[in-house]
């Protein structure tokens, strides 16, 4: 599976010129699965979306493991190019540019999680977000767990907002608190915190945003004590 990543498996030179290519039979992959979600993607539907034989396909990929690897990692693309920042701002540009990658493609919260091989776009990701942290202070393994940290945040709002085709659809905050204002309607008594809470909370699907800025605030918390312990004070 990694040299299909990676692309050092060889074009197949032998019998008649493909009909197809990787990059062709993972775009038709990814087509399906936005529109019908993950579930509906397996190599007879590409192969009916092309339109090729299954057997086809099996000179590119050994099965729908490899299928949704490739189709993966060419979803997520490489991180948008974006103007020099100082780190804070690089963070936070590359947290919501992931959360529009999410957006866009709904499947790959489900597509980038256990122990799987990561392919070059994904690790572009990766590096983009900690080379915002170089000269930070930080070590090695603060940079990859801020990385960690921010993702996970991301991954779960999107989790929460987004619709899945297919699938069920997503929850904003101002559905979540009129649910639970409604709820509260004949039990605020059992829940009084909850329902304190809720007479002044404002329904301004923030909470991406809102946890992104809690994160880096304790990040740059932990920077600026490093340059200051580094610099003797």
């Amino acid at each position: 599976m990694t040299e299909l990543l990676w692309g050092s498996t060889p074009v197949p030179s032998r019998g008649p010129k493909p009909a197809v290519t990787l990059t062709g039979i993972a775009e038709a992959a990814i087509r399906i699965a936005d529109a019908e979600g993950l579930d509906a993607v397996s190599m007879q539907r590409v192969a009916d979306d092309l339109p090729v034989t299954k057997m086809a396909l099996y000179r590119y990929l050994p099965g729908k493991a490899e299928l949704i690897a490739v189709m993966t990692d060419l979803a997520m693309g490489t991180p948008p190019e974006r103007p020099e920042q100082p780190w804070r701002e690089t963070l936070h540009t590359w947290s919501m540019d992931l959360y529009d990658g999410f957006s866009r493609h709904p499947w790959l919260l489900l597509s980038t999680v256990g122990q799987r091989p990561i392919g070059p776009n994904e690790m572009s990701w990766i590096d983009r977000g900690i080379r915002a942290l170089t000269g930070s202070g930080l070590s090695g393994s603060e940079q990859l767990d801020t990385i960690v940290v921010l993702t996970g945040h991301v991954r779960t709002l999107a989790l929460q907002t987004t619709t899945m085709p297919g699938g069920r659809a997503g929850l904003t905050e101002e559905a979540l608190l009129s649910s639970f204002t409604a709820m509260l309607t004949d039990h605020a008594d059992r829940y009084p915190s909850l329902a304190t809470a809720l007479q002044t909370a404002e329904p301004d699907n923030q909470g991406l945003q809102f946890g992104l800025e809690r994160i880096l605030d304790g990040l740059e918390l932990l920077i600026t004590s490093r340059k200051g312990s580094a610099s003797g004070y």
